[in-house]
């Protein structure tokens, strides 16, 4: 009788722990389908020996804008940049700010498609860049490196300062 009390203790305990354990491994990893961003790297070009190395920022703040979103804030020593691009529009307008008076404002147009990844995970969004405008205030030109948004960290702008 003791040990017939004892299992039922010990199941009463231990079946919440493996209850747990079991639904979560069957859950779908959704952690693949983050938000795509576009990566840019920072890069200058020395116009006598037209030789391209990496460029550091000193200081940036980028915004989207017309809204209050601080994407980055006053980020130090800049190499590179994962930039969010818009669902809800075909292009995504950010605002450079390097000090108090100089900025310059990159317009990125792009193609949204949505697609369905799964039931648990949902729909998820496709997003390639078609084109850039941009001031020259700062920056002297843009390159598209790799139209395709992604999660993997491959560049997508090259920005020549």
């Amino acid at each position: 009788m003791k040990a017939l009390v004892k299992f039922i203790i010990f199941g009463a305990i231990l079946f919440p722990v493996f209850s747990v354990v079991i639904s979560c491994s069957e859950e779908a990893d959704c952690s693949m389908a983050t938000r795509a961003m576009m990566q840019c790297y920072l890069y200058t070009l020395d116009p006598e020996t037209k030789v391209v190395s990496n460029d550091t920022l000193d200081s940036l703040t980028v915004t989207a804008f017309g809204t209050d979103s601080i994407i980055i804030n006053n980020q130090k020593k800049v190499h590179d940049l994962s930039l969010p691009l818009r669902y809800t529009a075909d292009s995504t307008v950010l605002v450079f700010r390097y000090s108090e008076t100089l900025t310059d404002t990159l317009v990125v147009h792009q193609t949204n498609t949505p697609y369905f990844l799964s039931m648990d995970c949902g729909y998820q969004m496709k997003q390639a860049i078609t084109g850039v405008r941009y001031s020259r205030h700062s920056l002297d030109s843009i390159r598209i490196a790799n139209k395709e948004a992604g999660i993997y960290g491959a560049e997508n702008l090259k920005l020549f300062y």
